[in-house]
């Protein structure tokens, strides 16, 4: 749907009573009236007859017309305004159901204040419900006003990279051979169901990067640290195909269940394992088809967004959520150095999100929880993983 007016409401701060001259402007920015002003009409009975005794110029006074045009113009003002404000709170009660919050009691104060004053109260409250609320528009299409709510999860600028050189390393450990396979089931889940993007895939992000630093040093002068970086460099493509080989066969998810109840942990570091295990076994079986990308925001949904610039603006989610080799070592600096020069240069950021519309109609039932859930399995992930060395029995 194609709206008139579309604003970001951003966070009001408490405004006084006596201020509300100050505040009647953003409201009438949200709610423009769409009547225009109308010109004076032809009577049909023909004007009224006026006699006068003997002052003809007091009786032409008399027969001003400009008091019943302005009486018409305020009747309509004031009926536009009257069903602003009823959409407006007809939609603040729906939103207000379905966040649990209290609205504040403002239809005693004067239009447009109520409106700026609810606007605030709302805000102030949805910060306060702990939900992924981040944002509130209220809009004006030709039929009705209402709200929408934005949901987000904000990732905080963080980079989801799991590495698989610790769970290759933890294969060949007989003592945490079973651990290491409970993790791949994990891992599994990760690559094929939640579809986190592999560095040994062309078409992943990290791919090229790995790339490009093998072509710098193969370019650069040869120093005696020259042969140190191609084996890193050399290790980390052949350990990643290993793993990816492992990862991809979709068995691990067939007995992903029965190496989990089978599974006795033995240490604090493998209780955090089958934990996080336990998690991503949990969610596998509530969103069984579920893509970390599934509410990753789209250029097209924006019509004010061209799609080239939204791509060379805008950091997106399969850059920053990935497998990688390793999280250690020279490559993994001299990638990470790379990887925050580029994204240095990008002024918004991808994250999951949804939108509610509050116009009477049946609310969609999309939630954030699956996001929710599934970043903190990967930050656990990443976590165990990059720390494997420093918890070996």
């Amino acid at each position: 749907m194609n709206y008139a007016t579309q604003y970001y409401i951003g966070y009001y701060p408490y405004t006084p009573a006596a201020e509300a001259t100050a505040i009647a402007p953003t409201v009438r920015r949200v709610c423009p009236l769409d009547a225009k002003t109308k010109g004076r009409k032809r009577n049909p009975k023909g004007q009224t007859e006026i006699r006068t005794d003997s002052h003809v110029a007091n009786g032409f006074l008399k027969a001003s017309f400009l008091p019943k045009l302005k009486i018409s113009k305020s009747v309509q003002a004031r009926t536009e305004s009257g069903k602003t404000e009823r959409d407006f709170y007809s939609s603040l009660s729906q939103l207000a159901a379905h966040y649990g919050i209290e609205p504040m009691q403002t239809r005693q104060h004067g239009y447009p204040y109520n409106i700026s004053l609810a606007l605030w109260d709302a805000q102030e409250k949805l910060k306060q419900t702990g939900s992924n609320w981040d944002s509130l528009q209220l809009v004006q299409d030709r039929m009705k006003t209402f709200f929408i709510s934005e949901e987000r999860y904000q990732t905080g600028s963080t980079l989801y990279y799991i590495p698989v050189m610790p769970l290759f390393e933890m294969l060949h450990d007989p003592k945490r051979k079973r651990t290491a396979h409970l993790l791949i089931s994990v891992c599994s889940y990760l690559y094929h169901i939640a579809d986190i993007p592999y560095y040994r895939q062309e078409n992943s992000y990290l791919y090229w990067q790995y790339e490009m630093l093998s072509d710098w040093v193969e370019q650069d002068d040869q120093t005696d640290e020259t042969e140190g970086y191609k084996n890193e460099l050399r290790q980390a493509e052949w350990i990643g195909e290993r793993i990816e080989q492992k990862i991809f066969n979709r068995t691990n998810l067939t007995v992903f269940e029965q190496r989990l109840k089978g599974f006795t942990p033995m240490d604090d570091f493998e209780r955090e394992c089958w934990q996080s295990a336990c998690n991503a076994l949990a969610l596998y079986t509530d969103y069984p088809d579920a893509s970390i990308f599934r509410n990753a925001p789209k250029a097209d949904e924006d019509p004010c967004k061209e799609s080239d610039d939204y791509e060379q603006e805008t950091l997106s989610m399969d850059k920053y959520i990935s497998f990688m080799a390793s999280g250690k070592g020279w490559l993994y600096e001299s990638l990470s150095e790379s990887i925050n020069n580029e994204f240095n240069e990008y002024r918004s950021i991808e994250e999951p999100i949804i939108s509610k519309r509050f116009d009477g109609n049946p609310i969609t039932g999309n939630t954030l929880d699956f996001e929710n859930r599934l970043f903190i399995l990967l930050d656990d992930i990443c976590y165990l993983l990059n720390n494997y060395k420093t918890t070996r029995r």
